[in-house]
């Protein structure tokens, strides 16, 4: 077996015509990642939706963090129930890769700054604590972002402390990850009732957790800007007196459109 299969990476994101890492993974640009950090649940919500994808959203996270917002491309993992004749050809496959360390490890390995390790540990917290405040910081230290783990950690105070660090959790527990087989990475996961592909914009807000297919992350951002650049342009006119509420809150007239597009020309987003 193959724990990473770039042939089945480039498949399942074949969506994605832009640039990819190494492995195959869709590289949108750190640009694109930049600006994420201002979109809301809710503005990237209604673009997916409009396309169709309807069950890219999961709430009712432990967040340590809801101050911060997390933005990264996805590396996902998935780990399934102990099955001692899978786990013995795991573990081979991990010698013949020269892998290091247990399971978990190899996936943080793999990681890169601006993603964020995605991980689908079947909502196990007892035994199922993908990491502590030694894996936790060395996800930080590669990622510089945060993780999104459908399971649980421990050690709470040192990962707690890590900075401009976002961490989505389904809850904590002093035991060590135990009786659990890695079976891929940078495969399609289930978390909550989200598939998640690798390489899709992470999104991770106090509501929750939105995964963005990568081929739809500009648009995203560029619908944002967009509505931000209105509200402003609506809230300023509404303060001059020139508009009335009504005039703002529905469809705008031709004359609002043109005052509007000769406003944008001396903006800044």
């Amino acid at each position: 077996m193959q724990l990473v299969n770039r042939e089945n990476i480039l498949e399942i994101t074949r969506e994605w015509k832009g640039d990819r890492f190494p492995d195959g993974r869709p590289h949108v640009s750190d640009d694109i990642v930049e600006r994420m950090k201002k979109v809301t649940i809710e503005e990237a919500w209604g673009v997916l939706q409009g396309h169709g994808y309807r069950f890219q959203f999961d709430g009712d996270w432990m967040n340590l963090h809801p101050d911060r917002v997390l933005v990264g491309r996805a590396v996902t993992c998935m780990f399934v129930p102990l099955r001692p004749d899978f786990q013995n050809l795991v573990a081979e496959q991990g010698e013949k890769d020269e892998r290091i360390g247990g399971q978990n490890s190899w996936v943080i390995d793999t990681l890169l700054e601006n993603d964020t390790i995605v991980v689908d540990l079947f909502g196990k917290v007892k035994n199922g604590t993908f990491a502590g405040d030694n894996l936790g910081n060395a996800i930080f230290a590669r990622s510089k972002t945060g993780m999104v783990i459908d399971g649980g950690i421990r050690d709470l105070d040192g990962i707690y402390d890590l900075p401009d660090f976002s961490t989505f959790v389904r809850g904590v527990d002093p035991s060590a990850i135990a009786d659990v087989t890695l079976t891929g990475i940078n495969i399609p996961v289930r978390i909550g009732e989200v598939t998640v592909l690798p390489g899709d914009i992470v999104l991770g807000r106090r509501e929750g957790v939105i995964f963005i297919p990568p081929h739809l992350a500009q648009e995203v951002v560029e619908r944002s800007e967009d509505i931000r650049m209105r509200d402003r342009f609506g809230h300023l006119r509404l303060q001059e007196g020139k508009y009335t509420p009504g005039e703002i809150d529905g469809a705008w007239s031709d004359e609002i459109n043109a005052d509007f597009a000769e406003w944008v020309k001396t903006q800044e987003l």
